[in-house]
């Protein structure tokens, strides 16, 4: 059995894409999360929160940990603490794929599920209600807290920061991130900032999220909608998160997200999730601005595998009646000349 399964983590590859729009051709590189070895960024952020919790007094085999998840980082989590004889209470909604759930319940873990949405357009909310009364009737089972363990953007600052730096190169000037706890983004711009650098960090939220909240206008009305894509936005602001450490939020719509999951999954053959799909319908949307990045990366936090039977399936989308709205925006952008390429 590993003592420490945290200590390694996986090098991913970008993909440099060619993206033509509005008459111009841009470069861009798509980080590819996917291939880490549970195929989300989330291995990162488990291995990180895992590392601080064993830190703290160490994973004995049996120990519970439990955690409120959208999906990926609960698989994270349960492929490690296996590693560890150790066990994870996902703490769910119905929002999770089907495919996602299936892989919590191979990997070991159980699942808490939460059905009642919070007010605020999703479940977060409920979730953490549940995660704390699950560990105040079971005292020894152990929270791993990624809504606000520092753990959680450190990992990114000692791994994925360093890594986007690195495979970009000098031209780098613009970094694209999805934020949902905001500790991806956070820890990038832990590494980044530092190197005194002009690039552009821009976090992408989606519309009715309240993840960016204290970002855009601290002083605005709470008003949260309901969101269709896991991975993206939340039900209260970032703990991580702050003014300095983005230089500017891009909130996408679903119908947009998916509509962009669709077109470059025909154009390239690369399929993404919901919150990659939105990732690069923002950086496209500042494509088309009159100081365009030059070189940008845009973090796919996850592949689009997981989200066949929802994101890339008809069926689905007519059942949340967002086919209509998903075909006229394709339609819309291919009018606008988009288009994507794989380069060398």
């Amino acid at each position: 059995m590993p003592s420490n399964p945290w200590n390694q983590t996986t090098r991913t590859p970008v993909s440099p894409v060619s993206v033509t729009y509005r008459g111009r051709v841009h470069r861009m590189l798509l980080k590819r999360e996917s291939c880490n070895v549970t195929g989300s960024v989330k291995d990162r952020t488990a291995a990180g929160l895992l590392r601080d919790l064993h830190a703290r007094e160490p994973l004995r085999p049996g120990t519970v940990v439990v955690e409120s998840t959208s999906g990926n980082l609960g698989v994270a989590l349960a492929h490690l603490l296996g590693k560890l004889d150790c066990r994870l209470i996902a703490v769910v909604d119905p929002k999770i794929p089907q495919s996602t759930l299936r892989s919590l319940h191979a990997s070991g873990a159980n699942t808490h599920m939460v059905t009642e949405p919070d007010g605020r357009g999703g479940y977060l909310l409920n979730r953490l209600e549940a995660v704390a009364r699950i560990c105040r009737e079971n005292p020894g089972y152990r929270w791993t807290d990624q809504y606000g363990n520092p753990a959680n953007p450190l990992i990114h600052q000692q791994t994925t920061g360093p890594e986007i730096v690195a495979q970009a190169g000098p031209g780098l000037d613009a970094i694209y991130v999805a934020v949902s706890t905001g500790g991806t983004l956070a820890g990038i711009s832990g590494y980044v900032r530092p190197l005194g650098r002009p690039i552009r960090l821009v976090a992408v939220d989606a519309a009715a999220s309240l993840t960016t909240s204290s970002q855009v206008d601290p002083r605005a009305p709470i008003a949260a909608g309901a969101r269709l894509i896991p991975g993206i936005g939340a039900s209260r602001p970032s703990s991580f998160l702050h003014p300095r450490a983005v230089d500017g939020v891009i909130a996408v719509a679903d119908s947009r997200a998916i509509a962009m999951c669709r077109i470059l999954l025909e154009d390239t053959g690369i399929d993404v999730g919901g919150s990659s799909g939105a990732v690069v319908s923002a950086c496209v949307d500042e494509l088309a601005g009159t100081e365009p990045p030059r070189l940008s990366v845009c973090l796919a936090a996850d592949g689009g595998g997981v989200y066949g039977e929802t994101l890339y399936e008809d069926d689905w989308l007519i059942q949340v009646d967002a086919m209509d709205e998903v075909k006229r925006t394709i339609g819309e952008l291919r009018a606008d000349g988009l288009a994507f390429r794989r380069t060398p």
